[in-house]
């Protein structure tokens, strides 16, 4: 099999609270963890991939708002 690099672009909308908008946008960068490979082996063979590494390259808030409570 050929090797390919893709590089995906996700979004998330994280509700949280924090004393302020700077501090939200810190926590909610720091601690969204890393992704991982979901798939099962029977995934990969039936499927016929293999994942080697997932390398986050990019982790930042890009819009802040208060929420509506």
């Amino acid at each position: 099999m050929k090797t390919y690099l893709v590089s995906l672009v996700r979004s998330y909308a994280v509700t949280i609270e924090a004393d302020n908008e700077e501090e939200a946008c810190r926590c909610a960068e720091f601690f969204i963890g890393d992704c991982h490979d979901l798939s099962t082996h029977k995934d990969k063979q039936n499927n016929k991939f293999s994942i080697i590494e997932i390398e986050p390259t990019f982790n930042e808030a890009v819009d802040v708002e208060e929420a509506e409570e």
